[in-house]
């Protein structure tokens, strides 16, 4: 694969063929923008069929892995639907499933390196990878429903497995953050270490897998994965009903409220109308 051809992905191959994939859009906490979800819904399909990468490690440039999305880029989502560009957006689908079902489906281990904030589509890319190794400190908030949004970027199918239905109840309908030493405890990541840690935790582990069996590590992902691959109707059916959100107001409030830095008033709210 060409490794200069992503723009909002910076690649680094090691001699052991691990790869050091890092994100970097230039946004504070390194916010998801158009351009990196494109980038990670397609570099999944190159990764596997390059023969020189054995092991992916992925992290965040600066003191975040990803803070969910960049504001500009929701409120057109939620603004512009009428508008080529956004109905460009708004209806491709498919590069909506394809950053979790094309980490799912990679041939290779996966190795995410929390070193900060990762919230929503972030989160995503932190929680569908194969070992998750995050700062203490992180904040991991999926955060869709305090902007207005159904949780369809990756909640529905993965959270349940990892820390249980009671669990990712309280955290998704609440829209609350937990810390990275949290989210171990209660088996949603791998494992949280210092900060200054988490690097060099996830490429010693990179190296073990990279220079372990290939065929039985890689088959054991495979294998392990199935339970995952069970539950794609239920992540298909909430990425259909997070799209859908995207056209109701609370979504546009949403958006608004966090640019003004005020409360809320969601029109679905009754109470708030009252």
């Amino acid at each position: 694969m060409n490794f200069n051809e992503f723009e909002s992905l910076r690649m680094q191959l090691h001699p052991n063929g691990v790869l050091l994939m890092t994100m970097q859009t230039g946004q504070k906490k390194n916010a998801m923008t158009a351009q990196l979800h494109r980038e990670l819904a397609r570099v999944w399909a190159l990764i596997g069929h390059d023969p020189q990468i054995n092991v992916v490690v992925v992290t965040g440039s600066g003191d975040a892995f990803s803070a969910g999305g960049e504001l500009s880029w929701v409120k057109a989502l939620i603004e512009k639907p009428g508008t080529q560009e956004g109905r460009r957006d708004f209806s491709d689908f498919d590069e909506l499933l394809a950053i979790p079902d094309g980490m799912l489906n990679l041939n290779k281990p996966i190795i995410a390196a929390v070193n900060g904030a990762a919230v929503a589509g972030g989160l995503a890319v932190a929680l569908m990878a194969d070992i998750s190794i995050v700062a203490e400190d992180a904040v991991i908030c999926d955060g869709h429903v305090r902007g207005g949004l159904v949780a369809g970027d990756h909640a529905a199918m993965i959270w349940p497995l990892l820390c249980g239905m009671a669990k990712s109840k309280y955290y998704l309908l609440t829209g609350r953050a937990l810390d990275g030493a949290e989210a171990a405890r209660i088996g949603l990541v791998s494992q949280a270490v210092r900060k200054e840690d988490v690097l060099s935790t996830a490429l010693q582990i990179a190296d073990e897998l990279a220079t372990g069996p290939q065929l039985a590590i890689r088959w054991t992902k495979r294998a392990l994965n199935g339970w995952l691959r069970q539950a794609l109707p239920i992540f298909e059916h909430s990425a259909a009903l997070e799209r859908l959100s995207f056209i109701h107001p609370d979504a546009l409030e949403a958006v608004a409220a966090l640019i003004e830095r005020r409360k809320p008033s969601f029109s679905s709210n009754s109470s708030a109308r009252d």
